[in-house]
C-alpha cells in the first residue's frame, strides 16, 4: 500500500492511499473517530474507478498538545492491525470448534 503526505502540520494531515477504496477508508475514520483527541476524521473519493482516496485528520485544540495528527492515523492503523489479528483468531478458533461438531459426510 503506497500512502503519499499530501499537507501536514501538527494539528493536521492528509494522505492520499494509492490503490484502496471505501472499505479500508471507512474502517480507518471509524477508528480514527474514536480517539477522543480528533477533531474531524474524513476521507473523500473524488472518482471510483480512476481516483485515489485523500484521508484528512484534524486534531482538537489543546487536548493533548504532544499528540500530532500524524501520530493519530499512526495509532489507528495500529488498532486496525491489532483487531485484524482479533478476528483472524477468533475466526480460527470458530473454523475448529466446527470442523469439530461436523457432521460426518
Amino acid at each position: 500500500m503506497n500512502v503519499r503526505i499530501l499537507n501536514k502540520t501538527a494539528e493536521e494531515i492528509k494522505v492520499e492511499i494509492e490503490g484502496e477504496g471505501h472499505t479500508f477508508c471507512n474502517v480507518l475514520q471509524q477508528i480514527l473517530i474514536e480517539d477522543e483527541t480528533v477533531e474531524i476524521a474524513s476521507y473523500s473519493i473524488q472518482h471510483p474507478l480512476v481516483s485515489n482516496p485523500v484521508v484528512y485528520v484534524r486534531m482538537k485544540d489543546g487536548l493533548q498538545p504532544e499528540k500530532s495528527a500524524a501520530a493519530a492515523l499512526h495509532e489507528a492503523a495500529e488498532k486496525i492491525r491489532y483487531r485484524c489479528g482479533e478476528f483472524r483468531d477468533g475466526f480460527e478458533k470458530a473454523l475448529k470448534e466446527w470442523q469439530k461438531n461436523e457432521p460426518p459426510s
